[in-house]
């Protein structure tokens, strides 16, 4: 709801620098990386494919379930690469 209320809002409002990091490190895979971007309605889109929005042309804006299910998939992403960072003991 926020990126609705206020587009043009830095990410780091709502979201941490790790869901950041991971939102940049999805971006990076894609083919044609979105560079440039850093304001919070343009993060909401990724978000939102995350949680099974589609993105085509005539689709109405994602809803609060689907935006809901991304954040939940884009914790657990978060989650996966800090522990994969994290330093090894042998």
């Amino acid at each position: 709801m926020s990126a609705r209320v206020k587009p043009d809002a830095p990410p780091d409002t709502v979201l941490t620098a790790a869901e950041i990091n991971a939102l940049d490190c999805i971006d990076a895979a894609r083919a044609i990386p979105r560079l440039g971007r850093r304001a919070l309605a343009d993060d909401l889109l990724p978000i939102a494919m995350l949680g099974g929005y589609l993105a085509r042309s005539r689709d109405p804006p994602p809803g609060n379930m689907v935006v809901w299910r991304g954040l939940a998939r884009l914790h657990d992403i978060t989650v996966g690469i800090t522990i994969g960072a994290a330093p090894r003991y042998g």
